[in-house]
């Protein structure tokens, strides 16, 4: 009979499994034939009786063949494994696989895979308790004999589940990109391309490159409705290749029902040089007698138009399209005010955020549009009727962007993506007619986002990023969840202004917590950045516990000329961090510290970070075979005597 302990290890893990959509079979009875018949003699004592590991399931995939795991879990992390000191291998004798969580796994995956006609099975082997764990995969395969493959050690079963099975398949155990990561490796590749061309043949300066390709996507639009056609664009003496496409993006503007006129007219201004500019309408004979336009447009069209129009990814890919134009035009874009959020951070807050259909969210700072399109992205999969989704795209999605040519951009992404009417506006949030009052009467948000301009607070404190953060909370309704990614400077706030802005912000609104991110996620920036959540218009009480969380290690990596890539355990890590965020599973403190906070605090983790972490026993010996060694290296150099005070305090 197992201790309680033991029991308790067995539910933590069995609740691991269900909440990563897994159907766990516990003590080896799975009801599939084969399995179960394999285990009728799989006793990890080698004895020809039966097996019972502690859980066996089934991975459905989809192009690799299902995928058997199998957990083995232990209540000491002592026990996680026991390596073969000759060889450094997985020991393969009765007591490791008894005694060991890793080696028992290893030893019924062997045993199931050589027994029935499965190919693959991820064996996993867990040691400690929810706070204090280790949580270690392996590979093993038809005809591997005693091969196998350790993987990284993860924190939830998430990656193996159906859904997920095939990409940790491709990337942790082939080492293979995925084919996100293909495309968005492809567009950029394109963007380079793209850019040589405009640069050679149509003279534009860096704000004209991304109004001329996001023209080029809406006029295609209109292909959709037989309004334009690629073949003639054909250098017409009487209506040019660029007065042909601006007039389609004006019946595009108007289709998407951007209003009001005004607001469609500005938006329309800044395409008049496509029809204005005479390189890009003259014919050049490298492009086979076709002009610039026509040469863009075509592909355009087929490099990035079908990739947007059909990824089912909230990949920002024009925004990444258009950063990837600035890092080829003499500098990174961030002299044009551009630091894109990445598409995982845009993800992660309508995850922090629990965004739903029914919300009303609001960025004040949209950029290229990439909150926004998240957030669509993720109201519509939450949808039940068409009537909903209507809302949703028409209602439920606003922004506000200060820079004319970024508006454009933002409007254009938005339209592309079928957001239905674009609630955009080009105007400064700190202008009267963005007033917090009006805006919580007016929008009546209930989701805020937002990445704000950094280091503006150089010119004046009144344009720091905490000056943003406390305008977007007060412009929010009674009890709206806000997130907004700033530097980590901005979180030790520790001049005057700062201190004023963090105190008002207390007084009014809730700090939930600051999540440290990985210092590559503005690849390239050289920013440090933070998420900070807050819940608007509820007083922080004093009593308030916020979560500060360690998540610099997400598991995405930088790769060059592509910035941030996702590895085969950011899946896993991004579950687990909701689930600590969401109060489900504890974590050390070297991962999440809960604290009150003050204005005067620096809200960041490694500020209240303190170690809670149990010595072990080996930690123990360790101390104390160094403590000997460096006394006897004392002693041997003649300073025996420094330690005469504790010899004589012992006596």
């Amino acid at each position: 009979m197992k201790s309680t302990n033991e029991a308790a290890t067995d539910q933590w893990v069995s609740d691991k499994l269900r909440d990563a959509g897994i159907e766990r079979h516990p003590q080896g009875i799975t009801g599939i034939k084969e399995i179960d018949e394999a285990l009728k003699t799989g006793s990890k004592r080698g004895t020809g009786k039966v097996g019972k590991p502690e859980f066996v399931a089934v991975s459905h995939s989809k192009q690799y063949g299902d995928f058997v795991l199998v957990i083995e879990d232990k209540v000491d992390t002592a026990n996680q494994q026991l390596t073969d000191t000759n060889t450094g291998l997985l020991s393969d004798d009765v007591k490791a696989i008894t005694d060991y969580a890793m080696n028992g796994a290893w030893w019924y995956a062997r045993h199931i895979i050589d027994n029935t006609s499965y190919k693959h099975a991820i064996a996993i082997g867990v040691s400690g308790d929810e706070k204090h764990h280790i949580i270690q995969p392996l590979h093993y395969q038809d005809g591997g004999g005693l091969d196998y493959k350790i993987l990284p050690e993860i924190e939830e079963f998430i990656s193996f589940n159906d859904d997920n099975i095939d990409e940790y398949y491709q990337s942790a155990i082939l080492g293979e990109q995925t084919d996100e990561q293909k495309t968005t490796q492809q567009i950029l590749k394109d963007a380079e391309e793209l850019h040589e061309y405009l640069r050679n043949y149509g003279t534009l300066g860096d704000r004209d490159k991304p109004i001329v390709v996001s023209g080029i996507l809406l006029a295609l639009r209109e292909k959709e409705h037989g309004n334009f056609d690629i073949e003639k664009l054909n250098h017409d003496p009487l209506k040019s290749d660029g007065e042909k496409i601006w007039e389609a993006i004006r019946d595009n503007l108007k289709r998407s029902n951007v209003r009001p006129e005004v607001k469609r007219d500005k938006i329309l201004s800044q395409f008049d040089i496509i029809k204005n500019s005479a390189k890009l309408n003259e014919p050049v004979g490298e492009l086979g007698g076709n002009t610039p336009l026509r040469y863009f447009t075509e592909q355009l069209y087929q490099r990035l138009y079908q990739t947007i129009t059909a990824a089912q990814s909230s990949e920002d890919y024009l925004g990444r399209f258009y950063g990837e134009f600035m890092s080829y035009s003499g500098g990174d874009g961030q002299t044009l005010g551009i630091i894109l959020t990445p598409k995982h951070i845009c993800d992660l807050f309508c995850d922090l955020l629990d965004v739903k259909p029914d919300d009303i969210v609001f960025d004040p700072c949209c950029g290229t549009g990439g909150f926004l399109i998240a957030a669509m992205k993720h109201m519509l999969a939450q949808a039940s009727t068409d009537a909903e989704r209507t809302a949703i795209r028409r209602d439920r999605l606003h922004g506000i962007e200060i820079q004319d040519y970024m508006f454009t951009v933002a409007t254009t992404n938005m339209i592309v993506r079928g957001d239905g009417k674009s609630n955009l506006k080009c105007e400064d949030f700190f202008n009267d007619s963005n007033d917090p009052a009006k805006l919580q009467t007016q929008i009546a948000p209930t989701v805020g986002m937002m990445n704000p301009p950094y280091s503006q607070g150089k010119k004046s404190p009144t344009l720091c990023e905490l000056s943003f953060v406390e305008r977007l909370l007060d412009s929010m309704t009674e009890d709206a969840r806000v997130a907004v990614i700033v530097p980590q400077s901005a979180m030790t706030g520790k001049t005057k202004y700062e201190k004023d802005y963090k105190a008002g912000i207390l007084k009014h609104h809730t700090l939930e917590g600051v999540i440290t991110c990985n210092t590559e996620t503005f690849y390239g920036v050289g920013t440090n950045p933070v998420i900070a959540v807050f819940t608007a218009h509820r007083p922080n009480s004093p009593e308030h516990k916020a979560k500060f969380i360690d998540f610099r290690d997400d598991g995405y990596f930088t790769h060059a000329h592509v910035g941030l890539e996702e590895g085969s355990t950011a899946k896993d890590k991004r579950a687990h961090l909701l689930k600590v965020w969401r109060g489900r599973e504890q974590a050390p403190s070297a991962f999440c510290v809960e604290s009150t906070v003050t204005a005067e605090d620096e809200w960041l983790h490694s500020y209240f970070y303190f170690n809670d972490e149990i010595p072990s026993d080996a930690d123990f010996d360790k101390a104390i075979a160094d403590y000997i060694t460096f006394q006897l290296d004392m002693v041997s150099h003649g300073r025996g005597y420094l330690f005469d005070d504790a010899e004589n305090e012992d006596a």
